[in-house]
């Protein structure tokens, strides 16, 4: 590559970084607070004024899952066939819309009707993001650009907890109850930044406005030359022989174990956080309980970004994966018995950070083995078992704490999740199918154009 080509190169992948990334994980800040609302109107107000159990109310966090799973691989279709662009702006209106309907749910079966169709709505939105961006570098670059959207999760709550809770203590604005007032809050920006994304997203290097001719001829050829090497790889690859893969169905336990102690954590932390006044006597006003359930996000952000650059510096290993497992699935049933809420937060803090040190490294894992469309027929496989615990961590949850009156067994079920997905990790790599060491830039399970969502 001469000077010229690799100045052209650097300046496009820094504008697309600029221009491009912090709108889209905007979005997705969005996405993720909208669909964790409940979390926070749950233990304040919501359970109470819906007379939900810990079950109904489990059931109405999971049932989400249901409708996005359903309709995932066919809003993926919509969007190659009507454009990211258009697409992208479609899906968050829609949310919005539902989102804002929450303000005026009156029971618990209005209740789970929603949570169902904003599932619906919010269908492929993540995968479609990830594609959206995709298309814009090509792969050798797509790993570091991926890494900075997938900080916008942790961050979602960190953010995201003190708004929620600054928007409950507003009860009584326009007559409605704190809860209500939340609910209202954060559907608003979905419409507004949808609206928005229509006209500042374009679909690709060659309709945006703001690169130079240079840079748009560069990006277009290098992703259009990848294009054809990936067409040709393809030729023969079935995707039939992926459902029958042992080591497919391995990995969908091993991340269905992270994506259950990802959601009962997210789903619950404000409830338990609520129950601290109960066992402990302590008095937390809202917005204090939403900096406190943003506390464990914070150094679990940083726990991510440094520990998937060791490995892609390393080359990723077995224990990039499994340890932050280990540690998670010990860490979660300790926190019933830090005897004081700092004890209690400092423990779920170091469940938060294993489970998202290792989400991005585990996303390495399948290209070890699967190329082309089984990549990512095997990558779509994975991702809906991950959903589906989605589903059934809220409402075991919930289910078992009403059965057996707390949390204790309900967080011991979450840790041993975990731990299986630390053992299976280890059993996979020491039974030679799956390779170590590749860096991670070089395996990249993005270049597909597939991803998963937590």
């Amino acid at each position: 590559m001469d000077t010229t080509q690799s100045v052209v190169e650097k300046s496009a992948i820094r504008k697309v970084a600029i221009r491009l990334v912090p709108f889209v994980a905007l979005m997705f800040f969005i996405n993720y607070l909208d669909r964790t609302a409940i979390s926070f109107a749950g233990p304040n107000g919501m359970n109470g004024d819906l007379a939900l159990s810990a079950a109904q109310f489990g059931f109405a966090s999971g049932v989400f899952f249901i409708g996005y799973i359903l309709l995932e691989v066919p809003s993926n279709l919509a969007l190659h066939k009507f454009g990211a662009r258009r697409w992208l702006a479609r899906i968050m209106v829609s949310w919005g819309i539902v989102s804002l309907l929450f303000t005026w749910v009156g029971n618990v079966e209005q209740l789970y009707i929603l949570r169902f169709i904003l599932g619906v709505a919010e269908a492929g939105f993540f995968p479609g993001a990830i594609l959206f961006l995709s298309l814009w570098v090509p792969s050798r670059h797509r790993s570091k650009i991926l890494a900075l959207f997938y900080l916008a999760q942790p961050l979602t709550t960190v953010i995201g907890a003190p708004l929620a809770g600054l928007l409950i203590q507003q009860h009584g604005l326009f007559g409605l109850a704190g809860w209500r007032v939340m609910f209202f809050g954060v559907a608003i920006p979905a419409i507004i930044v949808g609206v928005i994304a229509w006209f500042y997203l374009a679909d690709s290097p060659a309709k945006a406005k703001w690169l130079t001719l240079e840079e748009k001829t560069w990006l277009t050829g290098a992703l259009e030359k990848e294009k054809q090497e990936t067409a040709a790889s393809n030729k023969h690859v079935s995707v039939r022989t992926v459902f029958g893969n042992g080591r497919v169905w391995m990995l969908s336990a091993i991340y269905f174990g992270f994506i259950y102690g990802l959601y009962a954590l997210g789903f619950f932390l404000p409830t338990i956080i609520a129950g601290f006044e109960g066992i402990y006597g302590t008095k937390f006003d809202v917005f204090q309980k939403g900096l406190i359930t943003a506390i464990p996000y914070l150094p679990a952000a940083f726990a991510l970004y440094f520990w998937s650059k060791d490995a892609t510096r390393r080359g990723v290993k077995t224990w990039h994966i499994a340890l932050p497992a280990l540690i998670g699935g010990l860490s979660i049933p300790l926190a019933l018995f830090a005897g004081s809420p700092a004890a209690t937060i400092a423990v779920i803090t170091i469940t938060a950070m294993s489970i998202f040190a290792a989400l991005p490294n585990f996303w390495t894992v399948p290209t070890h083995f699967l190329t082309g469309a089984a990549a990512a027929a095997g990558i779509a496989l994975i991702n809906t078992v991950g959903n589906l615990a989605g589903f059934s961590a809220g409402y075991v949850t919930g289910w078992l704490k009403d059965l057996t009156g707390g949390y204790t067994v309900p967080m011991f079920v979450v840790g041993s999740f975990m731990l299986l997905s630390s053992i299976l990790m280890v059993t996979l790599s020491r039974s030679g199918k799956v390779s170590e060491g590749v860096p991670a830039e070089a395996l990249d399970p993005a270049g597909a154009g597939h991803h998963s969502e937590p």
